[in-house]
């Protein structure tokens, strides 16, 4: 199993991070040691003063597949759910300055907390989606799938033609504005509509 991450698919989020709009999609890979499942703590590691919090939706993908066309990408997830891409900002600043790689930033173990997933079939529309994350109870971000400046499909077609996608990998979407540090004793509460998936804490 392999972890997907969009970077800069949300305009605002862009902005507030002074990033350059991309011309096609942002893609960074996460190992499986970074996946935190059943709501497990996050511990907090010791290499970075400032890990930000980024919420997104979470696809997983159903069947194997590569060069996909975007008409064919639904028929390769079945389940959406939500995660948090924890991002070592301090480390990813430092790298970018450099003209380095960042993986170290991203993809550190228990970077990814995900949640429960829900079957597509549960939505009325892939482009009309709403989900949210409070921090000890107040709201921190918040984002629709019309805002994506790269829809699903359009990401499966893209990945898949570097990435042989696998039954059971996971593709993180991209994150709304409202990315902030979190400190240890935080309690996260991730959404898609008005079920929460996901629930855990900062040690």
């Amino acid at each position: 199993m392999k972890v997907i991450a969009i970077g800069r698919n949300y305009a605002e989020h862009i902005e507030e991070l002074n990033n350059e709009r991309p011309t096609a999609p942002v893609v960074f890979l996460k190992p499986d040691a970074a996946v935190l499942k059943n709501n497990a703590p996050f511990y907090h590691p010791d290499f970075s003063q400032n890990i930000h919090h980024e919420v997104e939706l979470v696809l997983k993908v159903c069947k194997e597949g590569k060069y996909i066309q975007p008409q064919f990408a639904h028929r390769y997830f079945d389940e959406i759910g939500i995660g948090i891409d924890f991002t070592a900002r301090d480390l990813q600043d430092t790298c970018k300055t450099k003209g380095l790689p960042w993986e170290i930033a991203k993809a550190f173990n228990g970077s990814a907390p995900v949640g429960s997933f829900l079957p597509v079939s549960a939505f009325k529309s892939m482009n009309d989606i709403n989900f949210h994350l409070l921090i000890n109870g107040e709201l921190k971000q918040k984002g629709n799938t019309s805002m994506m400046l790269f829809d699903f499909n359009a990401i499966i077609a893209y990945v898949s033609q570097f990435f042989t996608l696998k039954k059971g990998d996971l593709i993180f979407t991209g994150t709304p504005a409202g990315v902030s540090k979190v400190s240890i004793g935080d309690r996260l509460e991730a959404f898609i509509e008005d079920q929460k998936l996901l629930d855990f804490e900062v040690k």
